[in-house]
């Protein structure tokens, strides 16, 4: 238990924040409150405001429960190889769900302090930091640019990641950008663009890639 709490400590910590600012603010809360927001950053739905209890839990906690359990479930063990790069992706992931978690429980709180750009800035930093982390990731079949051709070599996936890698730090970058000096329907646009092309663009190369091979 020492030693789990050694290692996940910082993890748990990220985990626990917004369960902790919820708490706090909790019984200042509407019976009910903002829930959901259009493109243009106008609330579009209420909700009861014990519905807020489920986005720690879907976002922080979801995700870092399935970090934790991937690499025994990797069968050729190759994220446990990854070492502290996988120990690092999984405090990057946590603490990003951790912020936006805390984010929408402030906004509903509060829902002047509703912003899409700081949403599209946050997912920028996050394609930026996934950016760095491509070139780390060892094949293996739940992270990554996991197509039929990556997967069948080696070779095809270190090159398709290493592209991946360029293609999601530029992406984010724009999104930053975006972020700072645009906001409502175009920017969502823009963003959903830059995401998918960041996306189908090294699965495309791994196909052609593997083919030349």
């Amino acid at each position: 238990m020492k030693n789990l709490m050694k290692k996940e400590g910082l993890n748990l910590l990220l985990v626990a924040l917004p369960f902790i600012y919820l708490g706090s603010i909790y019984g200042g809360l509407p019976a009910e409150v903002p829930m959901h927001w259009n493109a243009s950053g106008e609330v579009d739905r209420m909700g009861s405001k014990a519905e807020l209890w489920m986005i720690p839990f879907l976002l922080p906690v979801l995700t870092y429960v399935l970090l934790l359990v991937v690499p025994a479930l990797d069968p050729k063990k190759k994220i446990e190889k990854m070492g502290g790069k996988f120990e690092s992706l999984k405090t990057m992931l946590v603490a990003f769900l951790s912020i936006l978690a805390l984010y929408i429980i402030y906004t509903a709180s509060n829902p002047a302090g509703m912003s899409i750009s700081v949403v599209v800035i946050l997912l920028g930093l996050l394609f930026m930091g996934l950016g760095n982390f491509f070139k780390t990731i060892q094949p293996n079949y739940f992270l990554g640019i996991r197509t039929p051709w990556t997967l069948e070599s080696e070779t095809v996936w270190k090159s398709t990641h290493r592209l991946a890698g360029v293609l999601w730090l530029g992406g984010g970058l724009m999104m930053v950008l975006m972020g700072l000096f645009a906001d409502g329907a175009p920017i969502i646009i823009l963003t959903v663009i830059v995401a998918v092309v960041v996306s189908l663009v090294p699965m495309g190369y791994s196909w052609m890639a593997f083919n030349k091979e």
